[in-house]
């Protein structure tokens, strides 16, 4: 009995905190927090994985302002690199709060406050004062934002990568120049629905973001082709939604055809576009992946035929979904052109 003693606690001490520490990384982190309980062994076990306490995750918890200040007077978090508050109740007031507490969130690469409506321009200020390291900003449904907070956003987080501002209806053009000459290293932009945003904004972006890869410009519908035509610029974009672009024409896509690496290319409901402007992009991206062509009634079995010479090989999503001009668009028709087809409709 003694021997089968020193084994149960042998398998206490060495192996479940073993079983812990590897399982740990693929479990979500309000299931951490329950195994820091099952032992004192796993409790040390856990917190010697540094990794686990880079993240913390407190995505529409409540009370998560105070919350996060709890969580960053902990030794395990000091190194913490990403904050997930989607959603979450959180206040200017938390960040203020935050910004007195000294060094605690300068290693903070992404933090994600989509639908943090209650942050203002104030709170913005705070958080990005602490984080001169950020790389990934999540903004999404942030109707309080407007171009002060940009400019602390800018001012304070000279390493950004991906700013997701979509739904941010009160920022206006002096916010993308301010973008554009402060944030050059930036490979992501979302603007989404930003309703005040017009061509002369674009281009700012456009002709001085030269590293942006992902471009997210989905229900802008006044911008025209004085903007669209400068996304040439963009040598190394892969990833493009221009869902209800109305004002794009042939001409301003021909001229995105020469984004040579685009892979996704979204253009739901650009009502203007016609053969011509999706042949062009056929010959000119030979490497796409997804393209949404839904709702365009002017785009015939020709254009499909002058992408299946050049990205049947590539192309996986296509949508053709309301094309009347497009006869043969039946799951079996598309499959013959694009054997890699794996999804129909992007759309509903």
């Amino acid at each position: 009995m003694a021997g089968t003693g020193e084994s149960s606690r042998s398998w206490e001490r060495e192996t479940v905190p073993m079983v812990m520490t590897i399982v740990s990384p693929m479990l979500a982190q309000r299931d951490v927090y329950s195994l820091l309980l099952v032992s004192p062994w796993c409790y040390r076990a856990l917190l010697s994985v540094s990794t686990i306490w880079e993240v913390l995750d407190l995505h529409e918890m409540s009370k998560a302002g105070e919350r996060l200040r709890s969580a960053l007077l902990l030794e395990r978090y000091q190194l913490v690199k990403k904050i997930n508050l989607e959603f979450a109740q959180v206040e200017d007031e938390h960040f203020i709060l935050l910004k007195g507490q000294g060094k605690v969130l300068q290693g903070l690469q992404h933090l994600n406050l989509n639908g943090c409506q209650k942050i203002s321009d104030v709170g913005i200020e705070a958080i990005t004062s602490c984080c001169p390291q950020l790389r990934e900003f999540y903004l999404y449904w942030n109707v309080r934002l407007t171009n002060v907070g940009i400019t602390h956003i800018v001012r304070n987080c000279r390493e950004l990568r991906s700013l997701n501002l979509s739904g941010c209806k009160n920022i206006s053009d002096h916010c993308l120049h301010l973008i554009g000459d402060n944030c050059q290293k930036l490979q992501d932009l979302d603007i989404t629905r930003c309703t005040k945003l017009t061509d002369r904004g674009l281009q700012q972006i456009l002709l001085k973001c030269s590293l942006l890869q992902r471009l997210n410009l989905y229900a802008l519908s006044s911008l025209t082709d004085a903007a669209y035509k400068k996304i040439a610029c963009l040598s190394h974009l892969t990833f493009l939604d221009l869902c209800g672009a109305q004002n794009l024409t042939d001409e301003g896509l021909s001229c995105i055809a020469g984004c040579k690496n685009l892979a996704s290319l979204n253009l739901t409901w650009c009502v203007r576009v016609t053969d011509m402007g999706v042949i062009a992009i056929a010959e000119g991206c030979r490497s796409l992946e997804l393209l949404s062509l839904h709702g365009i009634i002017s785009v015939t079995d020709a254009c499909l035929e002058a992408l299946s010479k050049f990205s049947s090989n590539s192309l996986m999503t296509l949508d053709v979904n309301g094309c009347v001009g497009i006869k043969k668009r039946s799951r079996e028709h598309l499959l013959q052109l694009f054997p890699l087809l794996r999804c129909f409709k992007v759309h509903s």
